[in-house]
């Protein structure tokens, strides 16, 4: 199945990295998501168009994930040769990505 039957998503920029927030729809699926969306799954997601980390953040009390993508953006905003320097399109691709479905 693919991430966004699950969840929703929403991106944020800073400097080079794009921040990449994974949102389930029902808080049920939270720990699903947990399992199978690692930090190394996402950087096997974005092969090849990141540069850098991709590092895994948990928020205690909120069923959501926050994924730091570093060398995401060509540079920066400022002097990103890139269609879309702020990475908001990056949300989208992540829930593009292919998981097993939930027990």
């Amino acid at each position: 199945m693919k991430l966004h039957e699950l969840a929703h998503a929403r991106a944020g920029d800073k400097g080079d990295a794009t921040t990449l927030s994974l949102i389930p729809y029902r808080d049920e699926h939270y720990a699903h998501l947990c399992a199978v969306v690692s930090a190394q799954a996402v950087a096997a997601h974005f092969d090849g168009l990141i540069t850098g980390a991709v590092t895994r953040h948990e928020i205690p009390g909120l069923p959501a994930l926050c994924f730091t993508l570093e060398g995401a953006l060509l540079g920066g905003v400022t002097i990103s040769p890139a269609v879309d320097p702020h990475g908001k399109s990056l949300s989208f691709a992540l829930l593009a990505m292919d998981i097993p479905p939930p027990p």
